[in-house]
């Protein structure tokens, strides 16, 4: 979503979070093995891990999930394998979508996926269909109560950021996506908490939409979070 609406997606996450927590535990167990697995099970010396635990503990996720999850991807517990995928499409009135997945089995995440486009009135397109509409880049959402804006321009300039946003909701940092962990790290030694981090797609346009699209792309977006295997969806709604 735009900048301002990531901050009303994000107030809307932490809101849905007693209502789906296990499916929400579901997903950062996800992560925190592809991350353990990629850089090893050590937070000290794996960026994106230590970004993940902080997700999970804001989430009250219980450490022995985390165990498990990190344990997965370092291969001391046996678990299945995944992998990471990424469908374009199109929603009501010409919204462009990007629906990142985490699955042990593609051909289920894409025949959901495309399901449930297609009952809320949008279709899957092929690879590169949408994705000329976003900038692929590291995304940092910070409240303005956490940091002033040019004690947080140093900080993130200095570390690779390219750009830092500021609206009435709070601070949008913005980097390429090699940057993400040392901006990461730079806030994590500042003692600046994210409420947001992640590698987003952001939208280069908008599409205004009306009343009625509306309220078919939340029943879009809303159908896309509840299956098991999405992460996260990018879409260019204003």
């Amino acid at each position: 979503m735009a900048g301002h609406s990531k901050w009303a997606k994000l107030k809307h996450f932490k809101g849905a979070v007693d209502a789906k927590r296990g499916k929400i535990f579901s997903r950062i167990s996800r992560d925190l093995t592809l991350a353990a697995k990629a850089g090893g099970g050590d937070a000290s010396a794996n960026p994106r891990l230590r970004t993940l635990l902080i997700k999970a503990r804001d989430a009250n996720m219980p450490n022995d999930n985390i165990d498990r999850a990190i344990k997965k991807g370092t291969g001391e517990l046996p678990g299945v394998s995944y992998e990471d995928a990424t469908y374009e499409g199109y929603g009501p009135g010409g919204v462009a979508f990007i629906v990142k997945v985490t699955t042990d089995n593609k051909n289920r995440a894409a025949s959901g996926v495309r399901s449930v486009f297609t009952r809320f009135g949008g279709n899957l397109a092929g690879a590169g269909a949408v994705a000329f509409n976003f900038a692929h880049a590291s995304q940092f959402l910070i409240a303005k109560d956490k940091t002033g804006e040019e004690k947080l321009m140093d900080i993130v300039l200095e570390a690779g950021a390219d750009d830092v946003i500021t609206t009435d909701e709070g601070y949008e940092v913005r980097g390429p996506i090699v940057t993400f962990d040392k901006i990461s790290q730079a806030l994590e030694q500042a003692g600046i908490k994210p409420d947001s981090a992640e590698i987003a797609y952001i939208p280069n346009n908008t599409v205004a939409i009306d009343a009625a699209a509306g309220e078919s792309l939340q029943k879009l977006h809303d159908a896309l979070d509840d299956l098991d295997d999405v992460q996260s969806v990018f879409s260019n709604e204003e």
